[in-house]
């Protein structure tokens, strides 16, 4: 097994000669490859994440951790189509934007241009390996993957599928490396390695993002965690509202952008609060009410603290907040808020627009649930992450945000005097 230091020279020696080689033709016959290879080591796949599952049930970790764990032949297949969707869209390398004619008589424009060598860190999710691989290969760059050791045999098997795609198409399978050593202290390793990597992109819970930004010696691109905020607005159409409450919180609760907090306003919480609260609650989620809230709905409704306003539960819990208008909303997602994903139900048009207009998230949603922030859904293909920094990219990250660019100027013997 080669020292991290030397699988990152090798990925990137690699990435410099798919740099020269990687034609739009190549990168999508290296996805088409992969999809196959998906679909033909269907049972391979499936018989090693079994083994992660049951090791994770047998450490007693939580039902929400097993299920992003978990994979089948529906997400199996759903990597694979994610592959040829990435294949279909135009290929944004080498694409010259923005070209102008200067008074000199140059052409000065700035053309799409790969980032280079781009580490991923993350945890349990393993499709995280076959996403992360496809836009990377996509968008020209080359990439070095660490998984969480729950998902370790899930995570060879699927990066086996991969390098042996990029071998079949003629690529250099180092082009796609996995960092094998389940040492802590590799990943701080390849955190130095600003000499072979550009990039590192962290996906997973808090702390390992926090740990990530810390040691990094490489710029990294994040987001520490998902305290999205579903508000009902005073003119909601309250069906509506409910049936986006439920799925915001419901549909998958394991995830970055599932509603954590209910904001509902005043003026229609005495009705609309009940209503809402027992669907959630007949659908096994916990409620965790401010004073005002329990005031209308004490009944298996517990007490919300002040850390309850800005926990990430990834699981069945809500909390629950009644709140005086469009402004004490607004106010509240900005200060308790992580600048992911929030979403206002209302009919009145200029709420909507003030509400886009402040809340100073990465994603705002107006009458849809938060479960749409996503990378697949906005008709990314698929997702590197989503990011709640403020410069490069913000949140879902597809093709486009793993490039950068470069400005290039097209003179006829223009100097300078």
């Amino acid at each position: 097994m080669p020292s991290v230091r030397e699988q990152a020279q090798q990925t990137n020696l690699a990435y410099r000669s798919f740099l020269k080689t990687g034609s739009t033709r190549l990168k999508n016959d290296i996805l088409m490859e992969i999809a196959s290879g998906l679909r033909a080591g269907t049972a391979a796949v499936l018989e090693a994440n079994a083994k992660d599952v049951g090791r994770a049930k047998q450490d007693g970790s939580s039902a929400a951790l097993v299920d992003r764990l978990a994979l089948n032949d529906k997400r199996i297949s759903a990597m694979a189509r994610a592959c040829g969707e990435i294949a279909s869209f135009a290929d944004p390398v080498g694409r010259i934007d923005g070209m102008t004619v200067r008074p000199q008589g140059f052409r000065v424009g700035r053309m799409r241009a790969p980032i280079g060598v781009i580490g991923i860190i993350y945890e349990a999710r393993p499709n995280v390996t076959i996403e992360a691989a496809a836009l990377c290969l996509k968008a020209g760059n080359g990439t070095i993957l660490r998984g969480g050791t729950g998902a370790y045999q899930s995570n060879l098997a699927l990066v086996r599928i991969v390098q042996e795609a990029l071998t079949r198409a003629g690529a250099d399978p180092a082009l796609v490396s996995y960092l094998e050593s389940t040492d802590r202290n590799a990943v701080n390793e390849l955190l130095a390695q600003d000499a072979f990597v550009h990039l590192i992109i962290p996906r997973g819970g808090e702390s390992l993002i926090r740990s990530v930004a810390e040691h990094s010696r490489i710029p990294v691109l994040k987001h520490y965690k998902g305290v999205c905020h579903v508000y009902v607005h005073e003119r909601a159409d309250q069906a509506m509202a409910l049936a986006i409450a439920v799925n915001a919180k419901v549909q998958r609760p394991a995830v970055c952008n599932a509603a954590e907090t209910l904001l509902v306003d005043a003026a229609i919480a005495p009705g609309f609060l009940p209503k809402v609260l027992r669907a959630l609650q007949d659908r096994g989620v916990e409620i965790r009410g401010c004073e005002r809230t329990r005031a209308i709905v004490s009944k298996n409704v517990l007490p919300a603290s002040e850390e309850d306003w800005t926990a990430e539960y990834l699981e069945l819990i809500l909390a629950v907040k009644v709140v005086d208008g469009l402004d004490d909303a607004i106010r509240h997602i900005n200060t308790y808020g992580s600048n992911h994903t929030d979403a206002i139900v209302t009919a009145d048009i200029r709420a909507a627009e003030t509400f886009v207009r402040e809340v100073d998230s990465s994603s705002v949603m107006v009458n849809a649930s938060t479960r749409l922030s996503d990378g697949g859904v906005y008709g990314l293909g698929a997702e590197i992450g989503i990011s709640t920094d403020r410069l490069h990219a913000r949140g879902p990250m597809g093709l486009e945000e793993l490039t950068t660019y470069k400005w290039v100027v097209l003179g006829d013997g223009q100097v300078r005097e």
